[in-house]
């Protein structure tokens, strides 16, 4: 049932071999890659008017300088990231580069950085969305936080099924929304040149809680760079493209950030010129935008449907990249290996399970709050470009015999190196008090998690090392076989367990003396051959005085090893199992983590 279940939601499994045919298109990887730096429009603009607000009403009007000034940060980040996606064809990103020109340590903080802005993004991009929908529907707000989690769901389901097929799934809705923004722009603009647009009406203008200090000014600017965020996705996932894979890498790299400069400044320069105010908790600055540009209509409905669409669906950038950091990471030791396994449609499924998990998490704990997100969002991004380029820098140097641009690579890399640097310091100066102190404390103790994982495994390989010329041992053992009556599922582990050794014991823990005597008669008359032991319980535990007979067998005997083989039934149908009780289990659980014990299920198949 669970496999049909599971063929239904995720699809049939496919071979390794079509792999390299679950490439995507420049198109398709354009709204896979993209949507979580292209919904950055639908929340960066309202951040900086938030942080100008402080400052009174008439301090708004900064903020298309304010947002200038990010489109050149955008700009010089892409040139830096283009030339990433040419040196690193093979991807991995911020990790890979700051790995293999910094050192161990700086790539693994760029790594924690990523991962740590991975999930961040599910939980922003998702609770985003869910506020575009109560914007437009108020009386839905009571359901926000379920909202988030069943979108958490869908699109943890989406992508288990595949990169390509997610693909699909996803191209329509974020096309639809990058052409309902570019109209309603159009509009906007074109009303605004030839008619005039009215300012949204206000019911009153904001008062100046603080005044317009260089502080502010940061302030604002770094709430406005989280438009940056997802920028680096497509040098992350490089090997998802077809080939040729940087070129194409490349080319959708340059129409991602086009498009996302045009719609944020274009959205900027309106919200200056409509006098719209972010409200807390309240209607967005986008649907503000809408309403007096195109009214309540049809098209009204539909920039809000689709902006809450590719706000859920920006996870999506994290659903493609957080599994193939995480199982990079991974295959360098610093993380569990599991997360470097394809799944059935071959993608790493046990990364996309844990970064839904873990944003659905999130979303519980700030109640779908996206303000309250966004200040722990931009901390990892920085942190991880100001990696990125400054390992670039060290890139081309090394290169420079090879290379003879290697002088203009780097200077590009340099200048991202010095203005992300800059913005991450003003990112964690301006932000600290209202929550970036949290990844500042948080992206150390991943570190120290990715350490403590890579000893562990060391010192597995350690422990299992063995030289070729060694000799294999013979073992010294006996077989104990836990009897609780005279079955078929006994009977059938006894004659398993004499297959094995000529010394097999078969014991009975006692807690009824009435039900042990009857048991003795029963096995004298069976008589398989096997001598049985009765250990008395008398406070009716199974499990501690059959562990203390194997420590006695195992000092009397000198063993090497003591093997316990549990008989155990197995019902036909799953609810059965909540009928019997759970002795063959809580025995295997007890024993497991014995040092010389083997532990062996010897399961009779029930018929009825």
């Amino acid at each position: 049932m669970l496999a049909e279940m599971k063929r239904f939601l995720i699809g049939t499994p496919l071979s390794t071999d079509q792999l390299a045919h679950e490439r995507l298109t420049n198109a398709k990887a354009l709204a896979v890659f993209s949507s979580d730096a292209l919904s950055s429009v639908a929340y960066a603009t309202e951040e900086i008017l938030f942080a100008l607000l402080l400052a009174g009403t008439a301090a708004l009007n900064v903020s298309m300088s304010i947002g200038a000034a990010i489109a050149c940060l955008l700009a010089i980040v892409a040139m830096s990231y283009r030339q990433t996606i040419f040196a690193y064809p093979s991807g991995g990103g911020s990790y890979v580069v700051a790995k293999d020109n910094l050192g161990r340590y700086p790539g693994l903080i760029a790594g924690a950085a990523l991962l740590t802005d991975y999930v961040l993004t599910v939980s922003v991009s998702i609770a985003a969305g869910a506020a575009a929908i109560t914007s437009a529907f108020p009386q839905l707000t009571p359901y926000k936080v379920d909202m988030a989690l069943g979108a958490i769901l869908l699109i943890t389901v989406a992508n288990l099924r595949g990169v390509r097929e997610s693909g699909s799934i996803f191209a329509v809705p974020t096309f639809v929304f990058v052409f309902s923004i570019f109209a309603l722009l159009a509009v906007g603009l074109t009303r605004l040149l030839f008619t005039g647009l009215p300012p949204v009406s206000v019911t009153e203008a904001a008062e100046a809680q603080h005044p317009l200090t260089l502080f502010l000014l940061l302030r604002a600017f770094a709430a406005g760079c989280t438009a940056l965020t997802g920028v680096e996705a497509i040098s992350n996932g490089v090997q998802a493209f077809r080939e040729p894979v940087s070129k194409n890498a490349a080319k959708t790299l340059t129409w991602m950030a086009g498009i996302l400069m045009s719609m944020f400044l274009g959205i900027t320069y309106l919200a200056n010129h409509l006098d719209i105010h972010p409200v807390h908790g309240g209607e967005t600055v986008l649907s503000q935008m809408a309403r007096a540009i195109v009214g309540q209509g049809w098209f009204y409905y539909l920039i809000q449907a689709a902006t809450a669409l590719i706000l859920f669906l920006a996870a999506n950038t994290s659903y493609a990249d957080f599994p193939r950091l995480a199982s990079l990471i991974a295959r360098d030791g610093f993380l569990p290996r599991q997360l470097t396994m394809r799944g059935d449609r071959l993608v790493f499924s046990n990364g996309i399970v844990l970064l839904g998990v873990l944003s659905g998490a999130l979303i519980v704990h700030y109640r779908g709050n996206t303000h309250a997100l966004l200040p722990l969002y931009a901390i990892g991004v920085f942190l991880s470009f100001t990696l990125s380029q400054s390992g670039m820098v060290l890139h081309w140097f090394r290169e420079r015999r090879r290379d003879r641009q290697w002088l203009a690579h780097a200077t590009v890399n340099g200048l991202g190196t010095l203005i992300t640097g800059v913005v991450l310091v003003v990112i964690a100066w301006t932000k600290f008090a209202e929550g970036a102190w949290i990844i500042l404390v948080l992206i150390p103790l991943i570190v120290l998690g990715f350490r403590a994982i890579h000893a562990h495994y060391l010192a597995v390989a350690d422990d299992l090392r063995m030289p070729l010329t060694e000799a294999v041992d013979e073992v010294k053992h006996t077989i104990i076989v836990p009897v609780a009556g005279v079955n078929r599922a006994v009977a059938y582990a006894i004659s398993y367990a004499k297959t094995l050794s000529d010394d097999v014991r078969a014991v009975h823990v006692g807690t009824d003396p009435a039900a042990t005597e009857k048991l003795q008669l029963k096995w004298n008359q069976w008589n398989p051959g096997v001598k049985l032991t009765v250990v008395q319980s008398p406070y009716r535990s199974i499990v501690n005085p059959l562990i203390k007979y194997v420590d006695k067998i195992e000092r009397r005997s000198r063993l090497d090893v003591v093997t316990i083989i549990i008989p155990e039934f197995v019902a036909r149908r799953w609810w059965h199992h909540l009928l019997h009780n759970q002795s063959a289990w809580l025995l295997r659980a007890a024993l497991h983590f014995r040092p010389h014990t083997v532990v062996v299920s010897v399961p009779y198949h029930l018929h009825h």
